[in-house]
């Protein structure tokens, strides 16, 4: 049973009985799930702020941690409140499980929030998710694993070329948990290999 809405998102627009990340891109009316806005996520890493209901943060969080993110040292997302992270990873299909690999071509290339703004005045929103998107483009997900942090070890990473942008939150600090939200994607031949040996051992699929 998936999880209900969490009071500290209650606030927050919906989309399809979805709530829309307070980091999402939004624009022209349009909210572009899976693409982040890059104003927005800095100003939620300097003002420790959760990604999804923009709360800030308490006592404990969580950040979502990848193995390339575990290697570089710092997770590249904003945190999330413990409360909002079970909502995230039922309903975001790259934390459940639903999606198997990465898009093929970033969100805005095909989705109307990426469509030319007719108003000279908007301060159209910076997309910040797709930048690393040609590394992992058509690539089988990820583990994802969520740690969590206690807010005295709230530490942002930077760039040494960029000093005052950060990247991500450190990951060079103590660890109080960690769980394990989804494991990585097998490649298309190795899927089709287990598929055999679960039906030769006449093994349920998962």
């Amino acid at each position: 049973m998936r999880p209900g809405i969490p009071v500290r998102c209650l606030h927050r627009p919906l989309f399809q009985g979805l709530v829309v990340p307070w980091v999402s891109l939004t624009h022209n009316g349009h909210t572009a799930f899976g693409s982040l806005d890059a104003s927005r996520m800095r100003h939620a890493f300097h003002r420790r702020l959760c990604q999804i209901c923009s709360g800030r943060l308490e006592e404990r969080f969580f950040v979502l941690v990848r193995p390339a993110d575990q290697g570089q040292g710092y997770s590249p997302e904003p945190a999330l409140h413990p409360e909002c992270l079970p909502y995230a990873a039922a309903h975001c299909p790259m934390l459940n499980g639903h999606a198997t690999h990465y898009r093929s071509r970033p969100v805005l290339a095909s989705h109307p929030a990426g469509r030319p703004c007719p108003d000279a005045s908007c301060a159209c929103p910076a997309p910040g998710a797709d930048e690393d998107h040609t590394a992992r483009s058509g690539q089988p997900a990820d583990r994802y694993e969520a740690w969590m942090i206690d807010s005295r070890h709230y530490l942002l990473a930077y760039r040494q070329e960029a000093p005052d942008v950060p990247v991500g939150i450190s990951l060079n600090v103590p660890i109080l948990r960690k769980r394990v939200l989804r494991e990585a994607a097998l490649p298309a031949d190795q899927a089709a290999v287990l598929d055999l040996l679960r039906t030769a051992l006449g093994l349920e699929q998962p």
